[in-house]
């Protein structure tokens, strides 16, 4: 299986090669005039390039075979390119095989040892693919490993009944819609999700469709081909394909455009992407889970979501309660931080004094469990006692200053100064600044440019 180029100024062996293999593969593209190779390249998803290396008549040097090979592999350094021709010599076999060839045939050709050279490419191609779809997924699961993202914590009959589902829920196959505030841990349900289900080992791919734009969208998600675009200098595995045989979490589903929709109902349906620039569509296998704090049944009733999509992604809902509902797991969540940022800023003997504590109880929490985070992290850095007090703390009620000390700060300027402080303890390493933060580098890049830092 798989397509072939063949690619000879003598129509004859085209016509002899193309009708011996025409029924044992799955295409054969034949060309006498070796300058519609690139666009033949790139329009056809070739696997295997059969190439003539001598095109001008009076000419057996091979050079000019050496000189397409390289154009190939430059559009495509997976394909497999095998060369053909009259003219062979060990010199110039080495040559091309040192330059990338994968094998060398000698005209006249035997066919059954020349299909069991081609049979050996496409399984060569395939193995290639493989290899480029398992480098990403290694690379994102060491991201991922680096990427801590917490405990997910709760013991409120709210989260009980959330850990409930989530385990009924797990093991299957289903598509799952988690719905709920900023802030309130969707990614962390989904991780949960992944790590109890059947593909625990297989990768955990997460998506933010908020940060991406209409143009970025199909690039992002399915992938592209070399030069598909202006600025596609090297082709790129698509977030479906790169999370196959795993889990894909796709966050703020909400704020798709009705193009997007369309392409990822499309996607989803069919179980398979077509990357930008290629004509074959790829077969993709993922566990689909997405998250939005928007009410999609609102937007279906004004018309910006499709009803349809919204079938595909909520076999089960899960539903976050917000953090100011969810009682005594404010303190649970809030001792838990202050253990482990007290350890990070050398303050080990800090603790959480009972006033502190009724002022957290009585906070609406308007930015849930990340807002929490980031008020502890801030309470402890800038508390020289060995008790906090309500005093260390500046909350925000619905984008309103509380002030509980004698410098009010709201928590967009609390995250710019922890920000600020990490790329100078980090003498401007993104990674390392990313990693302290526990937040991904493209989120930390919009932030250092929203706060202008």
């Amino acid at each position: 299986m798989g397509t072939i180029l063949i690619v000879d100024d003598n129509k004859s062996v085209l016509g002899s090669l193309e009708l011996f293999l025409k029924h044992k593969l799955s295409r054969v593209i034949t060309c006498s005039n070796p300058n519609q190779i690139p666009s033949l390249v790139k329009s056809e998803q070739i696997d295997l390039v059969l190439l003539d290396m001598n095109f001008t008549a009076g000419i057996n040097s091979g050079n000019e075979g050496l000189f397409w090979m390289r154009e190939i592999l430059k559009s495509d350094p997976q394909i497999v390119v095998i060369l053909i021709t009259a003219y062979g010599d060990v010199e110039l076999a080495v040559n091309a095989m040192k330059e990338g060839a994968t094998d060398f045939v000698l005209k006249p050709w035997d066919n059954q040892k020349l299909l069991a050279t081609i049979q050996s490419g496409l399984a060569l191609r395939k193995t290639r693919r493989e290899l480029k779809v398992a480098k990403g997924q290694q690379q994102q699961l060491q991201e991922d490993a680096s990427h801590n993202l917490g405990e997910f914590l709760g013991k409120s009959p709210a989260m009980e009944s959330v850990f409930n589902t989530i385990k009924k829920v797990a093991a299957t196959e289903a598509s799952i819609l988690i719905l709920g505030e900023n802030g309130t841990g969707k990614e962390l349900v989904a991780h949960k999700i992944h790590r109890l289900s059947t593909r625990a080992n297989k990768i955990f791919l997460g998506v933010d469709l908020g940060s991406l734009s209409q143009t970025l969208f199909e690039s992002e998600l399915f992938g592209h081909a070399k030069g598909a675009f202006t600025d596609a200098k090297e082709s790129r595995t698509g977030r479906f394909q790169t999370a196959s045989g795993g889990t894909l979490f796709l966050d703020e589903i909400g704020n798709l455009s009705a193009a997007m929709q369309a392409k990822l109902l499309a996607a989803i349906q069919n179980h398979e992407v077509t990357p930008l620039g290629e004509s074959r569509p790829v077969p993709v296998d993922v566990r689909l889970v997405c998250a939005t704090n928007k009410n999609l049944r609102e937007l279906i009733q004004q018309g910006e979501f499709r009803e349809d999509l919204l079938y595909r992604i909520n076999t089960i809902e899960i539903t976050l309660p917000p953090l100011r509902e969810r009682g005594k797991d404010i303190l649970l969540i809030a001792n838990h931080y202050l253990l482990s940022y007290s350890a990070k800023y050398g303050k080990p003997d800090l603790t959480l004094g009972a006033k502190a504590a009724e002022q957290l109880l009585q906070h609406a929490w308007p930015g849930n469990v990340r807002e929490l985070k980031h008020a502890m992290e801030r309470a402890v850095i800038l508390c020289d006692r060995s008790v906090l007090e309500p005093e260390d703390f500046f909350l925000q009620e619905h984008g309103e200053m509380v002030e509980f000390g004698n410098t009010p700060m709201s928590l967009e300027e609390a995250e710019k100064l922890l920000i600020a402080a990490s790329i100078k303890r980090h003498r401007g390493n993104i990674s390392n600044v990313a990693k302290e933060l526990n937040i991904g580098r493209q989120t930390l890049y919009r932030k250092i440019e929203r706060y202008g830092l």
